[in-house]
Order: structure tokens, then sequence, then C-alpha cells
């Protein structure tokens, strides 16, 4: 069979994801309350933390929030009071500002701003954003490579010796600057945790399972280990914790088989988005953030 072209991989995705999303309304059910007792939790957050296609969906579909996605099963294991606000396609912006959501095209109505779950009693926030800012995800997208004599997308994001990604992901401080710092203003008493992003592919990479280039794989997830070291230093400077599933993830990357995985590739295995945590994957970020917190 011949391989499809770069366009048909996309129209692939795409398809994924619409699919999906579509069976997800269908099959969603929300989740019981978390016990009262315990913590004041508040999760924010984009993809990374929202858990999109991961079986079941609560609140609105366009946000793509499953009730097995990390804040959950930290929140089954704290015995804490939830209250997840992360969302798919969630920008630094979206904290203070609504969210207009849709699923294949379709609008379902929009998020209220993030910000609006934190309250002076809120005990703890998990955080993670950023990874939309920096658009790393259709960066990803556009690195797709069937041939394995192209020239690497890396080429056109460095040219004239200028690293147009590392801009963008270093453009992403300050403005994770001023949502610790709003967090901090709306919820003084709260222990707040900031995550970085997965290991979404090994050294080298593993084309064509993944259809990046060597080279990109490494350009790839040396910017998000370029963000993760840009979340480290805010979260420092901003008296917050930082927790590193990076390190961790370790052997559990894309190119690995459909059991080991923590994040599904460019066509997934389970079920979860395209490029991001399957539901294994969340509940070990679940996992390392409630042995940081001891």
């Amino acid at each position: 069979m011949p391989s499809p072209s770069v366009h048909g991989l996309r129209r692939i995705l795409a398809g994924t994801l619409g699919a999906a999303a579509a069976f997800a309304v269908t099959i969603g059910v929300v989740a019981p309350p978390a016990s009262a007792a315990g913590q004041k939790y508040v999760a924010l957050g984009d993809s990374m933390a929202s858990g999109p296609l991961i079986p079941n969906i609560t609140g609105n579909v366009g946000c793509g929030r499953s009730t097995h996605n990390y804040a959950h099963e930290l929140a089954a294991q704290l015995g804490a009071e939830l209250h997840d606000v992360t969302c798919s396609g969630a920008e630094t912006k979206h904290m203070t500002e609504s969210q207009s959501l849709s699923v294949a095209g379709v609008s379902t109505g929009t998020a209220p701003p993030q910000f609006d779950a934190l309250t002076a009693d809120t005990t703890l926030v998990t955080l993670t954003i950023g990874g939309n800012d920096a658009g790393l995800v259709g960066i990803a997208e556009d690195c797709v490579n069937l041939d394995p004599t192209a020239t690497p997308c890396k080429a056109r994001y460095t040219e004239g010796g200028v690293d147009q990604v590392a801009q963008r992901v270093d453009a992403v401080g300050p403005r994770l600057a001023a949502v610790l710092d709003g967090i901090h203003q709306r919820s003084p008493k709260a222990r707040v945790l900031v995550t970085g992003y997965g290991l979404y592919v090994k050294p080298g990479g593993c084309w064509p399972l993944q259809p990046v280039l060597p080279v990109d794989a490494d350009y790839l997830q040396g910017n998000v280990h370029r963000l993760n070291g840009v979340i480290e230093a805010e979260a420092r400077a901003h008296d917050a914790e930082y927790v590193d599933v990076e390190t961790p993830s370790t052997g559990h990357d894309a190119c690995r088989s459909a059991t080991a995985k923590w994040v599904e590739g460019y066509v997934p295995v389970n079920l979860a988005a395209p490029l991001h945590p399957n539901q294994r994957g969340e509940l070990n970020y679940a996992r390392i953030i409630a042995g940081h917190l001891g």
C-alpha cells in the first residue's frame, strides 16, 4: 500500500479528532463530585491537563476535559474537592478572558475565564499552560515529513540564524509570570504547582513510525525542553513549585509500544488526541504530582 501524503496524514489527524470528539459527545458522562474532605483544589490549564478524547468527557465537550485527566486522578488520591476548569486550546490569556470553543468547526459555546474558579479559600492549584502560546502542536504538525531525503523543517524555523520557535517559547515567560501573580492574588492561601510538558519523542525520533526526521524530532523535543526551562524559572521566581514530568517520561514517549507510551503520536493507538497524553500518561502525571506533594 502506498504511503499517504503529508496532506493525507493531516486529514487523518483531523478526522481522528473530529470523529473521536463526536463519539465522546455520545458516550460522555459527568463524573460524580469529588469528596469535600481535604483540600479545595482548582485545576487550571490546557489540553495537556484536560485530557482530550480520553473517556469520559465532563463539562463542555469543546474543552475535551476527561474524568481521567491528572486533576481527577490526583483529587481522588488526595480526597480533595476538585474544581477542574482545564480546557483544550487554552492560552495564558484565557486565565482572565473567555475562550471560544468548537468541535470539528461547530461552536460549543464559550468557557469562562479559568481564574473564575479561584477563591480565597482555595488551598491547592495545579497549572499546565504555555504550549499553545508557543504554538508547539501546530509546529509539530508542520514538521510531518514522509520523505527521508527532504529538507528538515528546522531549517525553515531557524533561517537566517534566528530560531523563531525558541523566540516564541521565551515569550511565554512574562505571560506565565502574570498568570502566577494572578493566582496568588486570588488565592493567597493556595499551594501552587506548575507542571512542565512531557517527553513526546525520544532522541533521534523513530521515523517513519512518527513521521518527523531525526533532526526535527530533536528540534521539536528540544523546544519542549526549552519551554519546561522557562516554566521552571518563572515558577521559582513567582512563589510556585515546578513539577518535572519530562524526565520521568523517559521510555514512555510516542515511539514506544501501545502499552508503554504515555503520549500518543501523530496517529493515536489509544483513546487520546494526537500528540497528547493518553490515560496512562495522565495517571502517571497525577502520581508524579502526588509524589511532589509528599
